[in-house]
């Protein structure tokens, strides 16, 4: 006997509905928004040390420039074209997402802020034939007091929604909204959107179902399960359950706490002394510790890594990892200074000719603890409450007057003429968090 093909209808949701809200663009919408001249431009956002191309407006995609272009491979091009290029400004990026969450929250019982420039909002309690009304009203509300032009897909799961998202995005009629709880919406686009459209769909996964004969969302909805289980594991069987309207990931309104922690940066141009890798690898334990300090963990070991690029054929390779052990676990940057700092002391090698050309470093830690929970040390213990005022004075500074105002002095003052700091020569002002780099109106 034939199974009936699952409708949205089939299985109840309790008139579950999550939309997903994002911003178009995001990063060059943030230049946008504070440059009005670069309305219907082609912009492009460049990665660290101005690298690869991260974000792109639809214009600068016309042209044929795709995420991750090498930007010295596209330098011509953008020249020729007029192309407007910028290095990131996440400090901005970062402000303009907040704002643009607090308007959220002014539309939605509860909300996920999934990334930078996607949130996901419970509208569960706005009746159905309403929720594009609303849909429509937040995205004007955001353009208005944001600047950010964003796009709203809604259905009655996570995946749903974020396919809906894509479909507003992508078919220019529905205005930036598309509602998949209308069963006649859900009915209509399911059948006309490639499967690999869909959230969790890698390339892997897509070879797979394609063998399987599946080609639209559709299709893969109407599949057994149990087959999809074999070929892509539990997420291809969750994937296929919110599809049909049954919720498998639920909105997580409290972060998960944080398990590791990473900072790592490419050199603006290639280290070969000590000292400035040290400045740089302190530079980065600061950064460390402010994250662990914003969050209430701690760590009692920090990996510190260096190396050279593969690129520099001329010159010897090289790659260094070490662990670092401290006596129990710490958020204070000065304890992670020491330690990283303890760990180029046991793996640096005096220069040879030619030199090893160091284009990278950062410091890693795993395991993070609650510090106010953390076991101390029977030797060697810590002065835990010195180092927090200290540090409280210090991410009080910066807080008041911008990251870096304060700073310990291994980290130093005059990092560019090192060489080690992150190159960010086409960035914008930070327009709304630095006192300094306010936009001025002329009359």
């Amino acid at each position: 006997m034939t199974q009936p093909k699952p409708r949205l209808d089939d299985k109840s949701g309790g008139g579950r509905a999550i939309a997903l809200i994002d911003g178009n663009s995001f990063y060059c919408s943030c230049e946008r928004t504070f440059d009005p001249k670069l309305a219907g431009l082609p912009v492009i956002v460049l990665s660290n040390n101005d690298g690869c191309a991260i974000a792109r407006t639809a214009e600068a995609k016309a042209l044929g420039i795709k995420m991750g272009d090498p930007y010295f491979k596209i330098r011509d091009l953008c020249r020729a074209q007029g192309v407007r290029v910028f290095s990131s400004n996440y400090t901005l990026y970062g402000d303009m997402s907040a704002r643009t969450n607090a308007v959220y929250r002014g539309f939605a019982s509860a909300i996920e802020i999934y990334s930078i420039d996607e949130s996901f909002l419970d509208l569960t309690d706005v009746r159905p034939d309403r929720r594009v009304e609303l849909a429509r009203d937040l995205r004007a509300t955001v353009r208005a007091w944001t600047g950010i032009p964003t796009c709203v897909g809604i259905g009655p799961t996570k995946t749903l929604a974020k396919l809906a998202n894509h479909i507003a995005k992508s078919i220019a009629p529905l205005d930036g909204v598309c509602d998949l709880t209308d069963p006649d919406a859900y009915a209509h686009w399911l059948g006309r959107i490639h499967v690999g459209e869909v959230w969790g769909i890698g390339r892997a996964s897509l070879a797979k179902l394609e063998a399987m004969g599946v080609d639209t969302v559709a299709d893969l909805r109407d599949l057994d399960p149990r087959p999809v289980r074999k070929a892509m594991t539990v997420v291809g069987e969750r994937i296929i359950h919110e599809l049909r309207g049954v919720s498998c990931l639920p909105l997580g309104l409290m972060p998960a706490q944080r398990k590791g922690c990473a900072v790592t940066r490419s050199f603006g141009s290639r280290v070969e002394d000590r000292a400035s890798l040290a400045q740089a690898v302190s530079a980065h334990a600061t950064r460390l510790g402010e994250k662990l300090r914003r969050e209430g963990l701690g760590t009692d070991h920090v990996t510190v890594f260096f190396h050279t690029s593969e690129h520099d054929r001329d010159h010897p390779q090289r790659s260094v990892s070490t662990v670092v052990t401290l006596p129990e676990a710490s958020n204070d940057s000065l304890v992670l200074i020491k330690a990283a700092l303890h760990g180029i002391a046991k793996t640096w090698r005096p220069q040879g000719d030619p030199p090893w050309r160091y284009s990278k470093a950062g410091v890693i830690t795993v395991d993070l603890v609650p510090l106010v929970a953390s076991q101390r040390a029977l030797i060697g213990q810590l002065d835990r409450e010195q180092g927090a005022a200290l540090m409280a004075a210090l991410d009080a500074c910066n807080a008041r007057f911008g990251r870096g105002a304060v700073v310990p002095a291994r980290v130093g003052l005059e990092r560019t003429r090192t060489g080690w700091s992150t190159k960010f020569e086409m960035r914008t002002p930070r327009y709304t968090t630095q006192i300094g780099e306010l936009p001025v109106a002329i009359a």
